[in-house]
């Protein structure tokens, strides 16, 4: 779990803040490290004492013993010769190295920046500084072995912490880190925290003041190896996760070249850190007065730095004992709100509402079907998903529509079957519509009312939906108050907007501020969104190659349907072609590296040319300005693969400025080293994605590969470019003649009325009504957990679901057989008998035996179905419902297909009319279809068609008109215009005159 911090008042002033850091316990030495430094100190004994030994006593004085004269030159070179020139050679190596193992301990006794390097002795200053190192490791402060050394160990006087503030930032920083180790380790060390903090805190703030304060620069890179605060804390701490230790003694503090650190992964060749009392190694470096052999430009350059902290302690004291501070560098967890600080609304409701908890409890004890839990627990991505899905298929019956006149194609959608059904009903059952309804508006109400103060968008590095709805977002560097009604989280760097709050907002017609936020996991009951485009480098993801597939299928999926986002671009590479039918306008597929770079150097230079154009810094100015509806959308990339050798150069090289201009890079990694990483993640087999940078573990998001297929099924199959091989017969048929006169009977197209059953007890009604509804639409039948979803979307534990099921079935009763007429098919989902029948169910089978049954031979028959069929339309589905109840229709596309068959149900029973020239009758049944459907277009040329037909021209001019008035600022459509223009061509001048 990841360490948590909290502050001491979230309406303190900002200011700097008084914090003695906390040591940690250094690491215990082992056997072997004791090993390794007796074989250190044999090595440089042989080395340094045996060689010249072994060469003195051997071979002796390898020189001449006089001046050479030209006779000596013109002897025979002999085995003595030759022997005497390597030992030459020998004693000259043996001088190099004994130079440079004095050069490495000196370092290691003074501590001045990196050791000096001694000409031509690149290997053995390597072995030199490898032993010394070794040899020194056996302790923490060397006092064994060199008395000047024991000032390492001594703990320093304490430094304090201030709030954020503005910091100048190195988009696209490198720095490597070994998440491996920190992900096995982490717990530990936060216990080891946890316990030296409350015996730091018992002791009170008094520390030792004997030590020296040592400080480390960053150094240049060599090659493509950055330095890291991680490799700093591994080298001179012993254990990498201490970088937070670094981190906090650093923050904020001004640095020699003007900036400061805000991000533990964002440090610069040259800087300054001061280290942790425990810091030992040769590259550190004491208070120069002890080290007069640093040069003067860094004695100054670290006396300027140590004042800062002097600075920072003297404002400190004035915060109090108690206040404590928060590391930005790290995506926290917020602070929940006690529920006593919830609405009475959130706390109050009926009996049934007090049995609720959250859905999750319940899927625990196993009661699960089956359904795949990867969507049942992603309730945004699910709500995107289960959103896109109704859109494809209201979008195919349209389209199919527009395709036939009087027949009717493809009414039902096809009904899934085995894994796609399983998908299905969990993104009913996990779907959120509620809170992504409420993010969307919260993010845009937030961004109207910056811009109406003239001020601009924060950078958001992320969102976290808490467990009682509220909405964080995390910035990255504090911004001021918010706009109200949000307010101040735990700290500057939190702005926070309550769900009550947030239900408030209405719709408004601005742009989406955050489109690139998605989900990656949960932590303490609460969700994360990272905002991949803020992020100032890439963000990789290590792990195997199974797990980040599923990661980056669930990134792709969400950001392709999500609910708060306009316009953007996701591309694809390494993975995901089969995903580009969830959203082909936002999703596109590249094959290669190459071809991204291309594409992306392209597009950089192309915002960069746009920003500049339009006088804008970054996207986010530009997001509220006059032209937000136009520009800015994001392009995020999603690269399953790692580049190699030029390709991650040159990727890196784009990725440094993206944030910028709106692109955000998720790349994946095998070595977990890239370069140009800002932001590093690992998923784990147990899934769990992990942060150390950023202090993040997670209960990962993701969409393995069998639900991926299962849910591009769904889109697949409802695809209106797909060819049509469904016909028009309903799911359920019904026996329409006397003798099938059902034992229960609903009438749902219109008010809802059920006859052949006593009304259940008055508080369980409405529920009961509804369930039985949700039953009725769905001949196919329900899984308990999709009903339970829907009557109760907040959740419901497992015995209230049952409970409910039960009633409902003692109450439908039994067929005289004495089959009950709620039955359960082999999945487990719920039935309804033949017995039981809807109006909707007698509509369907009317029309369908008019048009393909009885009706197709005989004319009379069609015409009494049709017009049988058109009378049992009263009105809206399900009018005059409860308020709040029926929520899950929003899920349904039931409110597309009931207009479009009534409207084939006129348009047939219109021609029906009008081939015996009834043409009043035909005005008829379209007047009564246009009640349920009164923007269908076809309705209005059949209707106009039928005007004609009576030769009454007035009429048909004052229908024109009136059909010009409906169509308001979009006008006519070009097939009503042609149609127009064929039965009455000065319909113009006409429409004209009568307004």
């Amino acid at each position: 779990m990841a360490r948590r911090t909290t502050s001491s008042s979230t309406g303190s002033p900002p200011g700097p803040r008084n914090r003695t850091p906390q040591p940690l316990p250094r690491r215990g030495r082992t056997f072997g490290d004791f090993l390794k430094a007796f074989g250190a100190f044999l090595a440089l004994v042989v080395l340094l004492v045996g060689v010249p030994g072994a060469l003195a006593t051997q071979i002796g004085w390898p020189l001449p013993s006089g001046a050479p004269s030209l006779d000596w030159l013109q002897q025979e070179i002999t085995v003595g010769t030759f022997i005497n020139v390597l030992t030459v050679i020998v004693w000259f190596a043996w001088a190099q190295f004994t130079a440079c193992v004095l050069v490495e301990v000196k370092a290691a006794l003074s501590g001045v920046g990196m050791p000096n390097r001694v000409p031509g002795a690149g290997p053995s200053q390597l072995l030199a500084r490898q032993l010394v190192a070794a040899l020194l490791l056996v302790g923490a402060t060397a006092a064994s072995f060199t008395p000047g050394l024991s000032q390492l160990g001594h703990s320093m006087e304490g430094n304090q912490r201030g709030t954020v503030a503005a910091a100048q930032q190195t988009p696209g920083g490198l720095f490597g880190q070994q998440q491996e180790q920190a992900a096995s380790n982490a717990a530990a060390a936060i216990a080891e925290q946890a316990a030296n903090a409350a015996s730091h805190a018992e002791s009170g703030s008094a520390t030792a003041t004997g030590g020296d304060t040592k400080y480390y620069r960053i150094q240049p890179p060599e090659g493509r190896h950055h330095d890291s605060m991680w490799e700093v804390a591994e080298r001179h701490l012993g254990d990498g996760r201490r970088y937070k230790e670094i981190f906090e003694l650093n923050k904020d503090r001004t640095q020699p070249d003007g900036s400061r650190l805000s991000e533990a992964s964002l440090i610069r060749p040259g800087w300054i850190l001061e280290m942790p009392a425990d810091a030992r190694g040769g590259d550190l470096v004491e208070m120069p007065d002890k080290t007069p052999e640093a040069s003067e430009q860094v004695q100054r350059q670290i006396h300027d730095y140590a004042r800062t902290g002097d600075q920072r302690q003297g404002g400190g004291k004035q915060q109090g004992a108690g206040s404590t501070d928060r590391d930005t560098a790290h995506i926290h967890v917020p602070q929940q709100r006690p529920d006593s600080d919830r609405t009475g609304a959130d706390r109050t409701g009926g009996d049934e509402q007090q049995a609720q908890a959250p859905q999750a409890a319940a899927d625990d004890s196993g009661f699960s079907f089956g359904l795949p839990e990867a969507l049942v627990g992603a309730p945004l991505l699910a709500a995107g998903l289960l959103g896109a899905l109704g859109r494809r298929r209201r979008q195919a019956l349209w389209q199919s529509a527009l395709g036939a006149v009087g027949g009717r194609r493809g009414m039902e959608p096809p009904t899934p079957t085995g894994p796609a059904a399983d998908a299905q009903d969990a993104l009913l059952v996990g779907a959120d519509p509620e809170g992504v309804r409420l993010l969307d508006l919260s993010l845009r109400g937030l961004a109207a009312a910056l811009a109406a103060e003239s001020r601009p968008l924060p950078t958001v590095y992320a969102a976290w939906l808490s467990g009682n709805g509220d909405l964080h977002l995390q910035l990255a560097q504090p911004a001021g108050r918010p706009p109200a009604p949000w307010q101040l989280g735990q700290d500057q760097t939190f702005w926070m907007l309550a769900r009550t709050d947030a239900e408030r907002y209405e719709d408004i017609d601005t742009a989406a501020p955050y489109p690139g936020l998605v989900s990656l996991g949960t932590m303490d009951d609460s969700r994360l969104l990272l905002n991949l485009e803020s992020v100032p480098g890439i963000v990789s993801l290590s792990g195997s190659e199974q797990d980040r597939a599923g990661v980056f299928a669930s990134v792709a999926a969400e950001l392709a349907t999500n609910g708060w986002s306009d316009r953007m671009t996701i591309t694809l590479v390494g993975f995901g072609q089969d995903l580009t039918p969830l959203a082909p306008n936002r999703l596109r597929h590249l094959d290669d590296i190459e071809a991204l770079v291309e594409t992306m150097q392209a597009e950089t230079r192309q915002r960069r040319g746009a920003l500049g154009a339009a006088g804008q810094d970054s996207v986010l100015t530009g997001r509220t300005g006059p032209a937000q509806h136009t520009r800015w959308a994001p392009h995020l990339v999603l690269l399953a693969t790692e580049p190699q050798g030029e390709d991650a150069v040159r990727l890196a090289e784009l990725a440094a400025d993206a944030s910028r201009l709106g692109i955000g890079y998720l790349v994946g990694t095998e070595s977990g080293d890239l370069p140009g990483a800002a932001w590093e993640m690992e998923i784990t087999g147990e899934g769990k994605l992990l942060a150390p940078l950023l202090g993040l573990e997670l209960d990962a998001q993701t969409l393995p590969l069998a639900l991926q297929r299962a849910v591009v099924e769904l889109f697949v199959e409802a695809d209106p470019e797909r060819a049509d091989d469904n016909t028009a017969t309903p799911p359920f048929l019904v026996d329409i003649s006397e003798q099938g006169r059902p034992a229960v009977y609903a009438r749902l197209v219109g008010p809802y009325e059920i006859i052949g059953l006593e009304t259940p007890d008055g508080e369980r009604s409405p529920l009961m009504h509804e369930a039985l509804a949700l039953l009725l639409l769905h001949r196919e039948g329900v899984h308990p957990r999709v009903l339970a979803s829907a009557l109760w979307p907040r959740g419901v534990t497992e015995d209230v679901r049952d409970a409910l099921v039960e009633r409902l079935r003692g109450w439908l009763g039994g067929d005289p057989d004495g089959t009950p007429r709620l039955g359960t098919d082999a999945g487990g989902r719920l039935t309804l008998a033949k017995s039981v029948v809807s109006d909707l169910d007698v509509l369907r089978s009317l029309y369908h035996e008019a048009t393909q049954g009885q009706g197709v031979n005989s004319r009379v028959v069609r015409g009494r179905l049709l017009t049988d069929a058109l009378v049992l339309v009263r009105g809206p589905l399900l009018a005059e419902r409860p308020q709040g109840r029926y929520g899950w229709l929003t899920h349904e596309i039931i409110d597309a297909q009931l207009p479009l068959l009534v409207a084939d149900i006129g348009l047939a029973l219109s021609a029906f009319h009008l081939e015996k020239g009834r043409a009043e009758k035909a005005i008829e049944a379209l007047d009564a279809s246009r009640n349920s459907a009164p923007s269908d277009e076809r309705l209005w040329n059949e209707l106009l068609r039928a005007t004609h037909a009576t030769g009454d021209t007035d009429r048909l001019t004052r229908l024109a008109a009136d059909l010009v008035s409906r169509s308001g600022a979009r006008g006519v459509p070009p097939r009503t215009e042609a149609l127009l223009d064929e039965l009455l061509p000065a319909w113009r001048s006409g429409v004209a005159a009568v307004g």
